[in-house]
């Protein structure tokens, strides 16, 4: 990722984008460079602006923002994506997160402490907003895999362990790629392959997994 964030934006609420995109703009090194509150126009705007990070709302209309995200990742896209929202419910969190979202925000939540959050999340790590992570806390000791993906582990090859513990500290493929010194593509392909092995739906659920397991020392990052 260059030193310059790039973000598109996702909702419904026109006042919300544009509030959104100045608070945005005039913060150093962050950039919009598209927004919508079309869900049939975001996949278009993601392959033409390649964000580096995709913000979404939740309750939008006619295609909620849990919908849009699973649509998204059935397409095959890989763009990081933040839900910001007012919903504070424990079940969107776990929603959002087995979907493999990278942070959750609240729209109450200071201005500055959003861009901080964003800039975090666009570095490779998973963040929460501070008043859901105790529901986070909750639902990942809700998610304990079952005994059958704790045997699965041994299906893992030696690079797809490594990997996993990568995922495990919440970084990205890029991230992962450039510390292993592979490809992004063969990244990608690997993390495909860990999911398929342990039945994972998210690379959030595989970094779970992975804590759960001792399979790595990395951590989530919930806000300060």
């Amino acid at each position: 990722m260059t030193d310059l964030i790039r973000i598109a934006l996702v909702d419904d609420h026109g006042l919300c984008r544009r509030g959104l995109t100045e608070l945005f703009d005039h913060s150093c090194g962050v950039s919009v460079v598209g927004g919508t509150g079309n869900a049939g126009e975001v996949l278009a705007m993601l392959n033409a602006q390649h964000p580096d990070l995709l913000i979404m709302d939740l309750r939008m209309e006619p295609v909620d923002g849990l919908t849009l995200l699973d649509q998204l990742r059935k397409s095959g896209c890989d763009t990081p994506v933040t839900i910001l929202t007012m919903s504070d419910s424990e079940s969107d969190l776990a929603s959002a997160m087995r979907l493999g979202a990278r942070g959750y925000l609240l729209k109450d939540m200071d201005p500055e402490d959003i861009v901080g959050a964003v800039r975090r999340i666009a570095c490779g790590e998973l963040v929460i907003a501070p008043a859901m992570t105790a529901k986070f806390m909750n639902f990942l000791k809700n998610g304990q895999p079952e005994q059958t993906r704790r045997n699965s582990l041994e299906l893992l090859t030696e690079r797809e362990r490594e990997i996993l513990q990568h995922l495990a500290r919440g970084e990205s493929n890029k991230v992962i790629a450039r510390m292993l010194d592979i490809s992004y593509d063969t990244v990608k392909q690997h993390v495909r392959h860990i999911l398929f092995k342990l039945k994972l739906a998210s690379r959030v659920e595989a970094a779970v997994f992975a804590v759960e397991h001792r399979t790595s020392e990395g951590r989530t990052h919930p806000m300060p």
